[in-house]
């Protein structure tokens, strides 16, 4: 490939499976282009082009395989709208509902039931099914790899057809009823376009993370140039800021790029790339990072890194890699109609060919029971196991407060053996509570509870009102004088004894002690009386699903951009297996693709620099209450966020759908295997193999309902 290549993006509509999109990489691939990623839940196709001036041809065979390459107006345009797929499944619906119906209830004479009419009632139908499953079969075929909608498509035309030739052959006669099947031929397409439906639905929840990350970049920035003599503020678009430019960033501000501070102090939440909740505090010769919040306080930096060099420019090219390298999953279906689908299509062929030379029978009877071995070999009931299965599976989720983005994602949870675990906001709630508090100089607790209460009534910070709530109601009034903050150090006050306090971090305590490692100073007349450390709560039923998880013979990981000390800590209260601390983004997908290459791997997180790491696990766990970014990275979504049993919750699921699924395929190719050779012997009369093909349906969906109430452990 040639070093001027360059990376192209097409917006593809039509496509409704991961099926439509190994088409269109295959026909890419035949074109020599190179690093071809389909996804067919975003719609897009990305790959290197050397040369331009083949772009049109290359929509051109896209279009050719019957799809449609769009623009960015026409998805804007149609946002909303009924997809393809919905509008051909609403298309279908009323004339299956007829064909249906009115054969099961009705006697041969009714109207409806006239051949004809029958026929031209299905013929819509049967369009749609040509449209659907036709193209997708035959792109499956020559691949190589026939997958289930060439069953479909098979089953659904050897009924229409053996209806054709009943009608040519019995026309005019009561029998030519034996031989018609267009209710199955419409009722085998609506079915399973509903299923298709549904799941797109669920799939398409899946969009991609970059949007999210690129809205955390500012769009302007304050800068700051000398006119005249004078310093002069005034606001340039993001995409002008220039390495060595210097920006003024005031409370509540979004640091522009990476850079270094060069005057001012400010508390900056760094949560959403570091995984630290606490705000950091930041003073002159300190480095910050675009995206991070000014939570108090006002700086002026220098622009170090801009552009795609900054670490959240980086972490959006993570993700993007790390979404293009997650595999497709094909169904458990797919793989046995590769089997299946060529066994049945050679039994069919070789049932006419020994009827007729073999045993001399007819060519009408040889050709009706070759045909009868593909209607009573119709994937109705297999083309049934997967989707059905996966719909109650996501609904039952749902009702737990679980959304699964799609059946592929069930079907990995289920197999899965590491669950990563991010630290903060994931196992913890984010709230701090007092841990330890250590007195000195004869001060009691009762008093250092009042000096901490009173005292952090005057502070925004989050750690100020994290012990404010913790201790409201709890201690006595003390009344305090002349308050006052001082940035990034603590608070000072003065009694009505005169005594004076200090509380803050260990900036205040340096010159009292060597110990560095609490949370918290109080100091009195400028001596040391109480260290205070504090604990991230940690979430409800945490070490109950660590538990769980292990009896199921998963291994549990902490991996977070906390320190050490307290990765280990929590850990150990809640049987974590394995930790990795003190993380970065680029650390985390690091790890993350060991485990993967070890076995299939789960990693829940909540934050945007958990986003890489989500995307490229086998399956993202996020939190209703995470960052949009986490949310979009991920396949699985826990409304109950401060409740980790979901997860074991959505894992039993998970598991129960996939047992579901292999016994939903099992049922239904266990009817094929025992009613195939009794059709190519001649000894099924088409009614009874209709009946025979309705219970195996019937057996199929009632396993799938049963999954709705089956008590899962």
């Amino acid at each position: 490939m040639a070093e001027n290549s360059t990376n192209i993006t097409l917006q593809v509509e039509g496509m409704d499976c991961a099926n439509c999109a190994l088409g269109i990489t295959k026909n890419l691939q035949k074109k020599g282009l190179e690093n071809v990623y389909v996804d067919f839940a975003t719609g897009e196709a990305t790959f290197l082009l050397d040369d331009k001036s083949k772009l049109q041809s290359i929509i051109d065979s896209i279009n050719g395989l019957g799809y449609k390459v769009v623009d960015s107006k026409y998805r804007e345009e149609n946002a909303g709208k009924l997809s393809t797929l919905d509008k051909r499944f609403y298309f279908t619906l009323p004339f299956t509902i007829i064909l249906f119906f009115s054969h099961m209830i009705f006697s041969h004479d009714f109207i409806l039931n006239n051949p004809f009419i029958q026929l031209l009632l299905c013929i819509p139908v049967f369009i749609i099914g040509i449209i659907q499953f036709g193209k997708s079969a035959w792109g499956s075929l020559k691949t190589g790899v026939p997958n289930m909608d060439v069953l479909i498509f098979i089953g659904s035309s050897a009924a229409f057809f053996y209806s054709l030739a009943g009608i040519y052959m019995y026309h005019g006669t009561h029998e030519v009823h034996n031989y018609l099947f267009f209710e199955t031929t419409s009722t085998i397409i609506s079915l399973v376009l509903l299923g298709n439906v549904l799941e797109h639905r669920s799939v398409k929840q899946t969009t991609t993370a970059i949007q999210e990350l690129s809205a955390i970049q500012v769009t302007k920035a304050k800068i700051v140039n000398m006119e005249m003599g004078k310093e002069v503020v005034t606001e340039i678009d993001y995409k002008n800021i220039a390495i060595g430019s210097i920006l003024q960033v005031n409370t509540g501000d979004k640091i522009p790029v990476d850079g270094e501070v060069i005057s001012g102090e400010a508390s900056v939440d760094e949560s959403m790339l570091t995984g630290e909740s606490i705000p950091v505090e930041k003073v002159i010769a300190h480095k910050v990072i675009g995206g991070t919040i000014v939570v108090k306080g006002n700086l002026r930096m220098r622009a170090e890194s801009v552009g795609e060099n900054t670490v959240l420019a980086k972490i959006i090219e993570l993700v993007k890699k790390a979404q293009q390298a997650k595999p497709s999953i094909q169904k458990l279906g797919d793989k046995i109609s590769a089997i299946f689908v060529p066994v049945v299509l050679g039994i069919s062929i070789l049932t006419f060919l020994i009827s007729h030379f073999g045993f001399q029978i007819s060519i009408k009877d040889s050709m009706m029971s070759s045909i009868a071995v593909l209607v009573i070999s119709c994937p109705c009931a297999m083309g049934l196991a997967t989707p059905t299965a996966v719909m109650v599976g996501i609904g039952r989720a749902a009702k737990k407060g679980i959304l699964i983005k799609g059946g592929s994602t069930l079907e990995e949870f289920a197999k899965i053996k590491n669950i990563v675990f991010d630290k903060t906001g994931t196992l913890t709630t984010g709230d701090f509570k007092i841990k330890k508090i250590e007195c000195f100089e004869g001060v009691v607790e009762k008093e250092v509870k009042e000096i901490l209460f009173h005292l952090e009534q005057y502070s925004s910070h989050p750690i100020a009102k994290s012990i404010v709530s913790e201790l409201k109601g709890k201690v006595d009034q003390k009344t305090f004088l002349s308050v006052n903050e001082e940035k990034g150090i603590g608070i000072s006050a003065r009694d009505e004894q005169n005594n004076f306090y200090q509380i803050g971090s260990y900036k205040i305590a340096a010159t009292r002690t060597s110990d560095d490692s609490h949370t918290i100073y109080i100091l009195k007349n400028r001596e040391l009386i109480a260290t205070i450390d504090l604990e991230d709560a940690i979430k409800k039923n945490a070490k109950e699903t660590i538990d769980a998880l292990h009896k199921h013979g998963i291994t549990t990981i902490m991996l977070s951009g906390d320190t050490k000390n307290k990765c280990f800590d929590l850990a150990k209260k809640i049987s974590i297996d394995n930790v990795y601390s003190q993380q970065l983004p680029q650390q985390k997908l690091d790890v993350i693709n060991q485990l993967n290459a070890q076995a299939l791997t789960a990693m829940v997180g909540d934050g945007v620099n958990d986003a890489p790491a989500l995307a490229k696990a086998s399956v993202g766990i996020s939190l209703s209450n995470a960052t949009q970014v986490a949310i979009q990275s991920a396949q699985i979504i826990l409304l109950k966020n401060n409740d980790l049993s979901s997860i074991h919750e959505a894992y039993l699921i998970s598991k129960h759908t996939l047992i579901t699924i292999k016994q939903n395929l099992f049922w239904a190719f266990f009817y094929n295997i025992i009613a195939i050779p009794i059709a190519a012997f001649g000894l099924l009369n088409p009614m009874v193999g209709a009946l025979a093909m309705a219970f195996s349906d019937v057996i199929v969906i009632g396993n799938s309902i049963r999954l709705k109430t089956k008590k899962l452990k």
